[in-house]
Parts: C-alpha cells; structure tokens; sequence
C-alpha cells in the first residue's frame, strides 16, 4: 500500500514533464497520467479491502499483493499505450495477473472455475485482437496509432482488409471490455472470484483497456470508418439493452454488479463514439465516478463476506441498515450512484455521456441509454429495499459477518465521501480532466 501510494504521490510532479514520448511505444502526457491516477487509486483500495479478507481465510497471502501490483502496472503501460506493441504488452502483464487473482481462493471450485473461463476467454480474444492488427498492419504499414491514422487520412476509402482487422481489433478489445455480445463469461467470473479481485477487475482493468481505446480512436480517427463505427455503435446499445435486462431477475448481488458493469460500459461507449473535446471529457469524468462507485459496492460485499463463500444472495442483505448501518450507507449511496440519482457521482457522468451524445446527434443511442437508464433503477433500488427489510435478529445469517477492519472501513469511507463530492462539487476533477483532454486531443 505505501508503494502505491509513493507511485501515486509522484504523478503530479510527473506532470511537470509531459508529455514526453518514452521510445515510440509509451506517450506519457496528461490524460495518461489522469487514467493511471485511477488505476493507482483502484489498486490502492482493493490492497486495503483484500487485507482483512485474507485474513479470514486460511490461504497463502502474500503472492497476492504481487499479482495485485503486476496488474496495476499492465494498467499503467496501457494508459500509456500509443503503439499496437505496447498494448498487447499491456494487456498481457494485466491478463496474466488477474488469471492467478481470479483462481486466487484455489480450494473452491468456483473460483478455480472462474479462473479457467477467463484464461481461456482471454486467450482466445488476445489472438483475435493479434490478428485484427495484424491486418491493420497489412492495410496500412503501420503499427503507432499516428502511422496509423495518417495511412487512413491518406486513403479516400477503408479497404475490406482495414475493415476487418478494425472488426477484429475491436472484438478483441470488446472481451477484455466484457461488452456485448462479448460479455458471456462475465457473471461466472464476477461470482466466483474473490470480491476484492472482482472489484480490480471491474474498474481497473476496464479503465485502463478503455483508456486506450480512447486514445486509439482519437488519434487515428477510426470512428470515421463506417464499418468501425457502426459497429461499435451496435456494441453500445446492446451492452445497455442487455447489461439491465440480465440484471432484473438476478438475485446475486455480485452477478447484479457484473450486468451492471456491462451496461456501463455501453455507456460509456457513447462517450467515445461522440465527437469533438467532450467525448474524451465525459469519458474522464465518467470513469472516476464508475470507479468510485463500484469499489464502494464491491468493497461492501469484501466486508460482508465472512470465511465461506461471498456475500452474493440478495437475501444476506435484508435488514443491513439495522444491524450495520454504515455499511448499509455506504452501499446506499453506490447504487444510488449506478442507477444516476442527483447529488451523486454517478449522475453527472451520465449527464456528461448524454450531453456528448447528444451534442454529436447520436439520437439513437442517447434515447437507448435514458431508456436502460431507468430499467436500471428497477434492481439497484431492490438491494436498497432489501437493506431497509425488517427481518428477525436470529434469521440474520451470514450478514452480521465479521467485524469491519480498520484500513476496509478507512477505504469505504473515502469512497463513499468521493461519491457525493463528485455530485456536488465537480469543479476541481473538471479542471483536472480539461487538462487531460487538451493533452489527448
């Protein structure tokens, strides 16, 4: 924790020096540096909520906090990707370590289970994203995402091979994303890994993938291919179609968070499809807040989760606010975040990703994410009726739980507060990612 921390302390005096190119793979500049400041941040929660987690349980500890850095540093490198060699490394060190976090807990079957989906799914989308750069390669000589879109500038039209490997590219990216129709292996993965490592995998690890496609897309301008743009449109409105209607009926609330998240990410490929210094702003702003919010939720289920299995059925939750009301709080103010109430994080991102929508006539799409938007409402408000249940004191169960660590509890309370700052006070992370858009653009 302290190393993360010292890594995060020394970013703003980084800042002094960018941008700055680190050999023709890495740009290091200001937007690079924003999304690392989350990865960092993200990292840095998930070691205060694992420690107390661990300890309830009889397996080895300290290899986890290695995979744990390993992960945020392939987050780092593709923050900083600028080049088709220096995203696949980066993808890669982060796969690699979320394999072995994921299987971390190796006595239960469910999450060497889960391990063994995302091992396969992963390698299987990293060659299809390999061989989608290799035909952009092919298409236009170049693998830096400037070659890249000065080859596409040049050519009137996109040939079939720049299609394709566009296609393929992003269906690559589309599993490390968890989107639609990509998004299968998500609720298995989500449900059977550790509740700290589903947490680092939710945020972190879609943060850095998106972050990089961002910068893909605005530096090549392949959003004006039409193949490229369609599709990652078509990706849009199903992830938000999809991620609610998935999560109506679902009574596990891990399984309910990864629907969630895959309606998020729809979201949030509105922003990225929107054209003009908005689209990159909303995207900035609406990755703090995601990332706020649903360390918060999975930090909550960490604290819950006693020396069995995870706190995953809705039902553990009912009368939470009697018997643990912070927590409860806590919880509260994160799915009250995702489903985009006012005065909370949660909802000026959504406003952010609408406006930049909307701003580039993306009609379709805007209508689509105000739609999912209140189908949403329907099971984040569900866990907050649960919580507010009356139920017996002896049918309680797993959710009196074990006592809140100290650095669990510090987190939580960190967390909770930057979710209501962020909805009622946004003018300082505004002024911060302005700064980082101007870098990117």
């Amino acid at each position: 924790a302290a190393g993360i921390a010292a890594a995060g302390a020394l970013l703003p005096a980084a800042a002094g020096a960018v941008p700055r190119d680190v050999t023709p793979l890495l740009r290091v500049d200001a937007f690079a540096l924003y999304v690392q400041g989350l990865v960092l941040a993200a990292a840095f929660t998930v070691t205060l909520l694992a420690h107390g987690y661990l300890a309830r349980r009889a397996s080895r500890r300290e290899e986890f906090y290695l995979l744990l850095l390993l992960a945020a540093f392939g987050g780092a490198v593709l923050a900083a990707s600028d080049h088709f060699a220096s995203l696949l490394l980066g993808v890669e060190t982060l796969s690699v370590a979320l394999y072995g976090m994921i299987a971390y807990r190796r006595e239960r079957r469910d999450g060497v289970e889960a391990g063994m989906k995302y091992l396969i799914l992963a390698g299987t989308s990293s060659a299809v994203l390999l061989f989608g750069m290799a035909l952009v390669y092919a298409a236009t000589g170049a693998l830096d995402f400037a070659g890249i879109g000065t080859a596409m500038t040049a050519s009137r039209a996109p040939g079939a091979l720049l299609s394709c490997g566009l296609a393929l590219f992003l269906a690559g990216i589309g599993f490390k994303l968890a989107v639609v129709p990509f998004h299968l292996w998500t609720p298995d993965v989500y449900a059977g890994a550790p509740a700290p490592v589903t947490a680092f995998l939710a945020t972190a690890s879609k943060g850095a993938v998106l972050a990089v496609l961002l910068r893909m897309f605005v530096e090549t301008g392949a959003t004006r291919v039409p193949s490229a743009g369609a599709l990652l449109a078509g990706i849009s409105a199903a992830s938000m179609i999809a991620g609610n209607l998935l999560a109506l009926l679902e009574r596990d609330v891990k399984k309910i968070l990864a629907y969630s998240s895959i309606a998020h990410l729809g979201y949030l490929l509105v922003a990225l499809l929107a054209a003009g210094p908005l689209a990159p702003e909303a995207v900035g702003y609406y990755l703090a807040a995601y990332f706020a919010t649903t360390l918060t939720a999975f930090g909550v289920v960490t604290v819950l989760s006693g020396d069995g299995d995870d706190a995953r059925a809705l039902a553990e939750y009912r009368g939470l606010y009697w018997r643990r009301p912070w927590l409860a709080a806590a919880m509260t103010a994160a799915m009250l975040s995702l489903a985009g109430i006012p005065l909370t994080a949660g909802f000026l991102g959504k406003f952010y990703v609408l406006a930049a929508g909307v701003g580039s006539a993306l009609w379709g799409l805007a209508i689509v994410l105000v739609a999912t938007s209140v189908v949403g409402l329907f099971y984040y408000l569900r866990i907050v009726v649960a919580m507010l249940s009356s139920v017996p004191e002896d049918e309680a169960g797993p959710v009196r739980g074990p006592l809140m660590p100290f650095p669990a509890a510090l987190a939580l309370a960190a967390l909770s507060a930057a979710i209501v700052l962020l909805g009622v006070w946004p003018s300082p992370l505004q002024t911060l990612i302005e700064t980082g858009v101007h870098a990117l653009l």
